[in-house]
């Protein structure tokens, strides 16, 4: 009987880390711009593989990506982003 509560455990674990991926993958393909079943999908269909992917995926030119920053910290508009692109290209 405890080898079954062990793999219940583990199982657990992993449906966790699943989740917890399709939530990462969904959230960081909504900031890019393409939506977030994009995301979803990837997260759920790839696991952590779809996060990664999402993570090295290049954002829309106006996505929340690019005009607040990768996690929301600068707070510019969507012109001041196409100009600071405008400036480094």
């Amino acid at each position: 009987m405890t080898l079954f509560a062990a793999i219940g455990a583990t199982a657990l674990w992993l449906t966790f880390l699943w989740l917890g991926s399709a939530i990462a993958a969904s959230w960081l393909s909504e900031r890019k711009g393409y939506g977030e079943r994009a995301g979803l999908a990837s997260g759920l269909l790839l696991n952590v593989v779809g996060v990664v992917i999402w993570l090295a995926w290049p954002p829309r030119p106006d996505s929340r990506w690019r005009t607040r920053g990768a996690f929301g910290g600068r707070s510019r508009t969507a012109g001041e982003a196409r100009a600071e692109a405008d400036e480094v290209a």
